[in-house]
């Protein structure tokens, strides 16, 4: 509500919902039996500090292991840690002491689920049954690019020279765009739920704003192409993914941002069916400088040997 005062009026002997500036205000000090905190993963440590006093208990949910809290400045110790994050101390699924972790995805396919599983969530992660029902069926009098009805594919693209844009990896989208418009699609129930419709069954993921509009320029009216950071919380039956960065060129970013596991998995996990990965595969035969770079490069080793 925007206004606080009839915020806490409907709260007597009920429920209210706001912001973190609402609840840490000094008239809501102890007037709640618990509080719910939502997307904790993006919820800073001062934030909660801040909310905590107005209620007698805290409930944290989120998911740390997707897209984190923006940061500005220096963060001194583990202050600039999520709530979340701090709270699990490196633990990438929550312990069965300190909390309950929600086990079933009710979007991803068992062959998305299953490395998606195993790469971000310590392998326990599983699918609703319904899931294993939802394809995408191919045309069986045309070649293809895509090569399965489900899962994580990997199209390799080389190139060179490009850090943030790849007119090349664009170009084998649009022709992957264009299969898929020729494909049909099966619903969770098993039954026929008609050709794939590219405005509304297709995300395309960028890891730069520039690649995005190169792909919104090449592809037709309507195709959802973003980031990761539009897409994170959106689903579709196909998500491709573009790379976009040739190997040896990774900018001032470089691989802990092109990648960065949690931006992959939000990325990947937008499919309800196929994820399609269109990247330079040399990427995976760039220097490693620190232990980090190379759990990243490992993550897109295994992409490549899954797809």
């Amino acid at each position: 509500m925007s206004d606080s005062g009839k915020a806490e009026q409907a709260y007597i002997g009920g429920m209210v919902g706001g912001t973190a500036w609402f609840f840490s205000r000094e008239g809501m000090a102890g007037q709640l039996d618990y509080l719910f905190v939502d997307e904790a993963g993006q919820v800073s440590l001062a934030n909660l500090v801040g909310v905590a006093p107005s209620a007698r208990n805290l409930v944290l949910m989120g998911d740390q292991m997707q897209l984190g809290q923006p940061i500005q400045g220096s963060h001194p110790g583990e202050s600039g840690l999520s709530v979340l994050e701090y709270y699990l101390s490196g633990h990438a699924t929550i312990p069965a002491d300190r909390g309950l972790f929600l086990d079933v995805t009710w979007r991803m396919h068992p062959a998305v689920c299953s490395f998606i599983s195993e790469a971000v969530y310590e392998s326990r992660l599983l699918s609703a049954p319904h899931t294993t029902n939802r394809i995408v069926n191919r045309p069986s009098d045309v070649a293809t690019l895509i090569n399965r009805p489900a899962g994580l594919q990997f199209v390799p693209v080389e190139h060179d020279g490009n850090q943030q844009g790849s007119d090349e990896e664009v170009e084998v989208i649009v022709k992957l765009v264009a299969e898929l418009a020729l494909c049909t699609l099966t619903d969770e129930k098993g039954d026929p739920a008609g050709l794939v419709n590219i405005a509304k069954d297709i995300l395309i993921v960028a890891p730069y704003n520039l690649q995005v509009r190169k792909l919104e320029d090449a592809l037709p009216s309507g195709t959802r192409v973003g980031s990761v950071d539009k897409f994170q919380g959106q689903e579709a039956p196909v998500v491709i993914v573009s790379m976009c960065t040739s190997a040896g060129e990774l900018g001032g970013r470089g691989l802990q941002f092109v990648l960065d596991q949690n931006r992959l998995n939000v990325a990947i996990s937008r499919a309800q069916s196929l994820a399609i990965i269109v990247g330079d595969p040399r990427l995976a035969q760039v220097a490693c400088g620190t232990v980090g770079d190379m759990c990243r490069l490992n993550l897109f080793n295994w992409i490549q040997s899954v797809g």
